[in-house]
């Protein structure tokens, strides 16, 4: 949708017209999952795909959420009644953004907010981070917050962890908020540092498609929890702060360490080798060797599936299937449990690759999957 059709249907909501429109994208993680919660390394970038909010200030303290997605009609909250655990709708990310730059000292009055989006919900592409971050650019221009892009993930990492109950690590809202236009973002997410990675695959006759599964996903759900309980436990075992600091070259001699801890050697095991990944494809890219990460990205998923054991049948017959019909890698993204897989292939495959991928889901008996190419677009910023 436009901004034009956002300033539209905030004026048919509220019978003004807006102060201004914003929009933040989803992402794909190219490389390191799971990561970002144990201070390593990831590397996402923005896609085409985002969410677009039509804001304006108020000075009672009301806050009024609609949008053009979900039934029903405006929700009006009280910024100062806004109480962490209290929403389970779709509400809860908007106004968990609100419920955080208040709480860090900043003056939000209130305001009048019309949001849709086109990121796929549900499809591990960060639907909740782009709507959280669209969000939050709005109300730092509004109310002249001065915050930077890193700091309104962080606000917004707090929301999700906090007001909503979701474990999320920092990369989502920081790709939604940070990303650049035809590159990937390499992501630090012990100290924020970033560098962006020229990715220009269509430059070099390659794509990078999305296979979004159909099979939904939630982080506020058990099994993630458990996974980032793990890697903590992990960590306090083997005495550091997290597992980030545990070298690649001293990986055996601290799973040894580990004992019959099978469950956390195996998570271990995965965030230490993934943490390597992401620089050893930091390095191809650099280097100009782009196709050369697409064995990673296999190695990445064969870790992800056998030793995180977040995969599922669907993600594994993408990654299988297309491996087998000429793809140069691919791999599952994202939280786990459904959502997407990522696929590199040569421009000349895609065609091929899409129809065999969609043609194995209808003979599994499978939904049918929804595939797109996701090029590298910009991170959030203002439309109107």
């Amino acid at each position: 949708m436009g901004a034009q059709q956002v300033r539209d249907g905030f004026e048919g909501l509220y019978g003004t017209a807006p102060e201004g429109v914003w929009a933040a994208p989803g992402r794909v993680n190219l490389i390191g999952e799971h990561t970002d919660y144990n201070d390593g390394f990831v590397m996402p970038f923005a896609l085409p795909h985002t969410a677009v909010a039509a804001v304006s200030r108020r000075t009672d303290g009301v806050l009024r959420l609609h949008s053009a997605d979900v039934e029903g009609g405006v929700v009006e909250l009280r910024v100062d009644e806004l109480t962490p655990g209290a929403d389970r709708n779709w509400t809860a990310y908007p106004s968990g953004v609100v419920w955080a730059l208040c709480e860090a000292g900043h003056a939000v009055t209130g305001a009048d907010v019309h949001l849709t989006s086109t990121v796929p919900s549900g499809a591990g592409l960060s639907s909740s981070a782009a709507l959280e971050i669209v969000v939050a650019l709005a109300l730092n221009d509004l109310f002249s917050l001065g915050l930077r892009g890193w700091q309104l993930a962080r606000l917004c990492q707090r929301a999700e962890n906090v007001y909503v109950g979701a474990p999320v690590g920092i990369m989502d809202q920081t790709a939604s908020a940070c990303c650049e236009a035809g590159h990937a973002l390499f992501l630090d997410t012990r100290d924020l540092s970033q560098r962006q990675i020229p990715f220009d695959l269509a430059a070099e006759g390659m794509r990078l498609l999305v296979v979004d599964t159909q099979v939904e996903h939630s982080h506020s759900e058990g099994e993630y929890g458990k996974r980032r309980a793990g890697c903590e436990k992990g960590a306090d075992l083997l005495g550091v702060d997290a597992l980030r600091d545990v070298p690649y070259a001293d990986l055996d001699a601290a799973l040894a360490r580990l004992g019959d801890e099978e469950e956390v050697r195996r998570l271990v095991r995965h965030i230490v080798t993934e943490n390597e990944r992401v620089e050893r494809v930091v390095s191809l890219l650099e280097s100009g060797e782009t196709r050369a990460i697409g064995p990673v990205l296999v190695e990445g998923h064969a870790s992800l599936r056998d030793d995180f054991r977040i995969s599922c049948p669907e993600l594994d017959l993408v990654v299988d299937t297309a491996l087998a019909h000429g793809a140069l890698g691919a791999r599952m993204t994202g939280g786990g449990f459904g959502g997407s897989a990522i696929v590199l292939a040569e421009e000349p495959d895609v065609d091929a690759i899409t129809k065999a991928v969609t043609e194995a889901f209808a003979t599994a008996g499978f939904t049918t999957p929804r595939v797109f190419e996701a090029v590298p677009s910009p991170g959030a910023h203002r439309l109107h």
